[in-house]
């Protein structure tokens, strides 16, 4: 599968798992290690709510620095900006207050995301795109096999002092990766072209282009609906990752060594799906699949709502087939995303989407916290109902999209 990528997706694709490994390693006890260190579940809503907001400002401007800064030099220098120091701050955080400032200099990642989007599509054909995240959708699934080394450690050495080493091995992995991404990759043609035609920072200018590019989103159905979806998906992947590990470990009472290992068994199912299953999908029928996809997550997480204290069965059945429906959903909704943009307007659509998808997760963390005090499972509930809405809005665009190829044909 690697052999087939080319150019800049070649190069970053190459690099990647020095970022998804470590963060794979520290991800599943990220929530619980703030709650080790006296931050409460409240307060771990408002932190996540707070950085997702400040995420809508550096998304408004990520259009702009990508193309003014190009590409390659967005990325480098935000990435450093968003993760080294945040990975640092996060291995020596003592308080809230520690958080708070990684969520900040946290929130500038979606610069380096837009440039990074920006550097992996633009040189390659649409056909070709789908390749692209399967790819990075089994880098992840193999970094993700490692997740329970976390488990081994937190076991040894005890949950805030495996969690500082895993933020520090997350800084170092990080750091070599920007600086031998940025060796291995090329500026894009359009991101050339770009840099040279964008002018000063002009707030204002700035905001007009802005406003024709929601005008041209708002009028465009299927676009609008692809981006529904990629919202809710976003949605349903904040509210899982900041509040599962806490679910198991204070509700379901599982120990916090043995939570890392279910990142491993969702990895192995993915694994066997995408070396088996995902060769066997036509391109034709990638809609279809995406609503049973969404239709089986939503199972999975059914499952795990009616899973008893220490129900290790129903957790590893909720984990595998979470892992079927993701696996047949994530990569070709990157791909649709990724498809319905034109290359000449990326870097701004792709960070007015960011900015969308940020107001209608930002409050996620709020309504998670506020959610789980009230009942454990009821975060899990709206997840559920995030599928499902997913699911209707698929079929949505499936239908619009067959109606405007219909009508180009005639034309």
């Amino acid at each position: 599968m690697f052999n087939k990528l080319q150019g800049n997706a070649r190069g970053c694709m190459l690099y990647e798992p020095m970022f998804l490994l470590p963060y794979s390693l520290y991800l599943t006890y990220a929530s619980v290690y703030m709650l080790e260190l006296g931050v409460s579940e409240t307060q771990i809503g408002l932190l996540t709510s707070l950085g997702l907001m400040l995420q809508i400002f550096t998304s408004l401007i990520s259009g702009y620095l990508t193309d003014r800064m190009g590409r390659k030099k967005a990325l480098m220098v935000f990435d450093f900006v968003s993760w080294s120091t945040a990975t640092l701050l996060w291995a020596f955080s003592q308080n809230i207050w520690f958080f708070l400032a990684a969520a900040i200099f946290n929130s500038f990642q979606k610069v380096p995301n837009t440039a990074w989007y920006c550097l992996l599509v633009e040189d390659t054909k649409p056909d070709e795109r789908p390749h692209i995240f399967n790819v990075l959708q089994l880098i992840n699934i193999i970094c993700g096999l490692f997740a329970p080394l976390g488990g081994l450690l937190v076991s040894h050495y005890g949950l805030v002092p495996a969690n500082r080493i895993m933020y520090l091995i997350a800084f170092v992995s990080m750091t070599l990766m920007f600086i031998g991404r940025n060796y291995a990759t090329h500026e894009t043609e359009i991101g050339i072209r770009k840099s040279k035609e964008q002018g000063a920072f002009q707030p204002r200018v700035i905001v007009r282009d802005y406003w024709q590019v929601v005008k041209m989103v708002f009028a465009n159905t299927p676009l609008l609906l692809i981006f529904g979806i990629y919202m809710l998906y976003q949605f349903q992947l904040n509210m899982r990752n900041t509040y599962l590990s806490i679910y198991l470990v204070k509700a379901l009472n599982f120990s916090e060594a043995f939570i890392a290992w279910f990142p491993a068994v969702t990895s192995v199912s993915m694994l066997v799906l995408i070396l088996y299953v995902v060769p066997r999908i036509k391109l034709a029928h990638v809609n279809r699949f995406m609503v049973i996809g969404f239709l089986l997550s939503a199972a999975a997480m059914l499952l795990q709502i009616v899973a008893p204290v220490e129900g290790t069965f129903w957790i590893v059945g909720s984990t595998i087939l979470f892992a079927v429906g993701t696996i047949i959903t994530y990569p070709y909704l990157e791909a649709s995303v990724a498809n319905v943009i034109q290359d000449e307007e990326r870097a701004k659509v792709f960070s007015i989407l960011s900015v969308m998808i940020l107001i209608f997760v930002s409050p996620s963390g709020i309504i998670g916290g506020w959610s789980y005090a009230i009942n454990p499972r009821l975060p899990f509930v709206l997840i559920v109902v995030s599928f499902v809405i997913s699911a209707l809005l698929m079929v949505w665009f499936t239908k619009k999209q067959a109606s405007v190829d219909s009508h180009s044909a005639a034309v």
